[in-house]
């Protein structure tokens, strides 16, 4: 347990140990795939804001299942979580080839 927290203190961003692409694009697709999730339930609520948004974002993947209903919640979260691990899993992989760099 000392051992892991010492690691966790002296830990950088260029040590492999800490910086896990697989790892920041899962974050990034849970994270996005929760706002998904959160916007269309809060659309569904009458949040004001929301229902603009979530216009928008039908527009978009209306022809991928997306919807402001409760089937909607569910799809904007599955399609949150993929545009989230593909685009952070980009970033991520750009920025490790970058501070890999010799």
């Amino acid at each position: 347990m000392v051992r892991e927290v010492i690691k966790m203190e002296c830990c950088d961003l260029k040590s492999p140990h800490c910086f896990s692409v697989l790892k920041v694009a899962l974050a990034g697709g849970i994270y996005l795939g929760l706002c998904g999730a959160w916007v269309t339930i809060a659309s569904l609520l009458g949040v004001p804001g929301f229902p603009e948004f979530t216009k928008i974002l039908a527009d978009i993947y209306g022809s991928y299942g997306y919807s402001v209903s409760f089937t909607g919640i569910f799809v904007g979260a599955f399609w949150g979580f993929i545009e989230g691990f593909v685009h952070l899993g980009i970033f991520a992989f750009i920025l490790a080839k970058i501070l890999n760099r010799k």
